[in-house]
């Protein structure tokens, strides 16, 4: 029996609907979790988070919101509210990933390139070729300041994806907006790579230097 209201009630209001809402709110009656709102937004996000940490790939919002059967946006409105509480995700184009402690470390160093959009492929292939991860995008802007995206490259295939996505999506690259200056920071394994994609990206005249 359903607790609040007489049987009687519940005979004379489920008897006024029709087939099929019968059914959904005999569904919404019974099985309360299994509605709309699967689960209250605390513990969606709760499970955003463990599902971050367990996963070393980049998980697109798209992908949350079929597995929690909410919307885009509300994904979107999760990942804002977690990233408030201190946590440390990051969008990259190919999705959002949880950002290790173990990542800021002497294995990150920054370059400043230049470079037109024709060129783009090049300087990503000069650094992952050569073992390194492109791990961010930065320019200088002349009212907001810096402005970064998020990256996460590794290899060419994620470099042609991110390619392809500018391309598909008709994206203007940040760099546009100062006519190709731009600043990368880089991960590597060791020191001797580091020194092998600064001689690549010099080799394609990509890297930014003194005149």
């Amino acid at each position: 029996m359903l607790s609040g209201c007489s049987e009687a009630w519940y005979r004379a209001w489920f008897g006024t609907m029709r087939p099929k809402v019968q059914i959904l709110s005999l569904r919404l009656l019974l099985y309360p979790k299994l509605s709309g709102d699967k689960m209250n937004s605390d513990e969606r996000r709760e499970n955003i988070e463990s599902i971050l940490k367990d996963k070393t790939e980049p998980i697109t919002a798209n992908v949350f919101a079929k597995k929690f059967s909410v919307s885009r946006q509300v994904i979107v409105g999760d990942i804002a509210l977690m990233r408030a509480a201190g946590l440390k995700i990051s969008a990259t184009p190919r999705g959002y990933v949880l950002n290790a402690e173990s990542e800021i470390d002497d294995n990150v160093f920054t370059v400043a390139c230049r470079h037109d959009e024709n060129n783009m492929a090049r300087e990503l292939y000069a650094v992952v070729d050569n073992g390194g991860t492109i791990l961010d995008v930065t320019v200088e802007h002349p009212v907001y300041g810096e402005i970064s995206g998020e990256l996460r490259i590794s290899a060419r295939y994620e470099a042609d994806m991110f390619l392809d996505k500018i391309k598909k999506n008709e994206a203007q690259p940040l760099m546009r907006l100062t006519g190709g200056i731009h600043l990368h920071r880089i991960r590597c394994r060791d020191e001797q790579t580091r020194k092998r994609i600064i001689k690549a990206l010099k080799k394609e005249n990509i890297l930014l230097e003194e005149k």
